[in-house]
């Protein structure tokens, strides 16, 4: 307690999820508060039953949700404290974490060596920085671009505070193959199909996705109006396996849990730098156990990569990353110019993925052939496939039911849900102000309604597309529909749209060269 005497409260556990920061709560009457001279956003050190955490402390006035002899915690404080209500805890000022040095000479400009961002990296994951701390160094780190060997560095550090699956110890297997999109397309939702194709080929594919970060939904969100995602880690290694294949949410199973911190700073603040993205990405696969990855980078204009220069710079250092921690990766440069498949937000993309399972006449065909090409570059990961092969199997195993079966067999693993929720059922219908074709979709504002109408929060919420890119449209004819459960919802995305549909009516000569084409390239 670096000498400090440590003065005596009885816990509180105050029911408020703090997301991933620890919050301490003490009345302003207390005696701690004026004896101590605690002040709101203070740093403190608790200690309790031998377990030690960091923690903000917020002061508060009301005896009903802390009294002067008590000391509050947050959800997330007492789960680490791990001890019962009404446990005595001590408290003092807290000392900073060692490695705020190194973030302030990040926040000047300075570039950071392995030790530092080891030792930032390792503080973040036991929780000793504060809100406001994590989101200085995520935009520094986003000010001031890191270099190739900072991010490789980050990278180690994350892959080195959490778990790390090792499937060649536990069941015996050859690549452990992964696929990963770094986002920015709603709907995109091709790793529900990959995965079952690829592991119904017999390959092991355990996926491990991140929640929405600023998206209105993401690979976990979508599945879990299928099935249980939050699974333990010794569940997740039972499901594989049994089915050779999984598809769950990343969080509890503690694979780089600094990624986890850091991203609820950065859905905040809408951050994504290249050098986080890296890190992020591929410290979650390696400590997934993956050996082998295939890596989609969308390419479009409302995309998060805008130029093929720009996709060529951050492939350059994906390649540099993986290289030097032995993951094999093939990276693929796809269209990105327009959302994927019709539905937007966890409801309707599941729907979407099931109806190109079940092989239904009217499912997304893009959203159908985006994922065969990205199975079929996994399966050509087997030593067996010869190179341009992979998509003929990819198609074959798709067509013949066997990755529905396969779906249906790791769904049941996880836990299936009784029923799928409905999709929301206050509507309105966005239509075309002119005639012509569609020749730009604007994914950012297309995200940015759904998410207003709720997604992913409301499970059912958000956009049904009607018209995609290169389609003829008549003046008044539907381009989309809004779905949400709450009428202050279904507003707030109406009045986004009716400002900018997200849509952009022209003609022929002016629709994009590249989506003709229907380009996806390997460089």
């Amino acid at each position: 307690m670096n000498g400090q005497t440590k003065i005596s409260l009885s816990i509180r556990r105050i029911g408020i999820d703090t997301w991933r920061e620890n919050v301490a709560y003490l009345h302003r009457d207390c005696p701690v508060v004026r004896a101590a001279g605690f002040q709101a956003l203070s740093k403190v050190e608790i200690h309790a039953n031998g377990h030690v955490i960091l923690a903000v402390l917020n002061v508060v006035d009301d005896e009903s949700i802390v009294s002067a002899c008590e000391l509050g915690v947050s959800e997330d404080a007492f789960a680490r404290l791990g001890v019962a209500h009404g446990h005595t805890a001590s408290i003092a000022h807290a000392e900073p974490p060692a490695s705020i040095a190194a973030l302030r000479r990040k926040i000047n400009g300075e570039r950071l060596a392995k030790d530092d961002l080891f030792a930032i990296i390792r503080d973040v994951a036991q929780a000793r920085y504060s809100k406001i701390e994590l989101a200085a160094f995520v935009v520094a780190t986003n000010q001031y671009e890191l270099d190739r060997e900072e991010v490789l560095h980050l990278t180690e550090a994350m892959i080195a505070v959490g778990r790390k699956l090792d499937w060649h110890a536990q069941v015996g297997a050859g690549p452990v193959v992964d696929k990963h999109c770094i986002g920015g397309i709603p709907g995109n939702r091709t790793s529900m199909l990959v995965v079952p194709i690829v592991s119904a080929h017999g390959m092991l594919c355990a996926k491990t996705s991140s929640r929405a970060i600023t998206s209105p939904s993401g690979t976990a969100d979508t599945m879990e109006m299928l099935a249980t995602v939050e699974l333990s880690f010794e569940r997740m290694v039972s499901i594989v396996k049994e089915t050779r294949a999984c598809l769950v949410w990343g969080g509890t199973a503690d694979l780089s849990p600094a990624d986890d911190i850091l991203i609820s700073v950065e859905r905040p603040l809408a951050i994504d730098s290249p050098g986080q993205m890296v890190a992020s990405i591929l410290s979650k696969k390696i400590a997934a156990g993956s050996t082998h990855l295939v890596l989609d980078i969308p390419v479009g204009p409302s995309a998060k990569v805008r130029s093929m220069l720009e996709a060529q710079r951050l492939k350059k250092l994906f390649e540099y990353v993986a290289s030097h921690l032995r993951l094999q990766l093939d990276v693929v440069l796809s269209d990105g110019r327009q959302p994927i498949g019709r539905g937007i937000g966890p409801v309707l993309e599941a729907r979407d993925v099931m109806q190109v399972l079940q092989g239904e006449p009217g499912a997304p065909q893009d959203l159908r052939q985006k994922a065969l090409r990205l199975a079929g570059r996994m399966i050509e990961f087997d030593p067996d496939v010869r190179g341009g092969e992979g998509y003929n199997i990819a198609r074959d195993i798709l067509d013949s039911g066997r990755a529905l079966a396969q779906m249906n067999a790791i769904i049941d693993a996880q836990g299936r849900r009784a029923e799928m929720p409905a999709v929301g059922g206050l509507t309105t219908e966005i239509r075309a102000a002119g005639e012509g074709l569609v020749i730009a979709i604007d994914n950012l504002r297309i995200a940015r309604i759904a998410g207003l109408a709720g997604a992913p929060q409301v499970p059912g919420a958000g956009l049904d597309l009607v018209k995609k890119l290169g389609e003829t449209v008549r003046s008044g004819e539907l381009l989309y529909r809004i779905h949400a459960k709450y009428e202050a919802d279904l507003q707030f995305a109406l009045a986004h749209a009716e400002k900018e549909s997200g849509y952009l009516i022209g003609t022929a000569d002016q629709l994009p060269h590249e989506f003709a084409s229907g380009a996806m390239f390997s460089l």
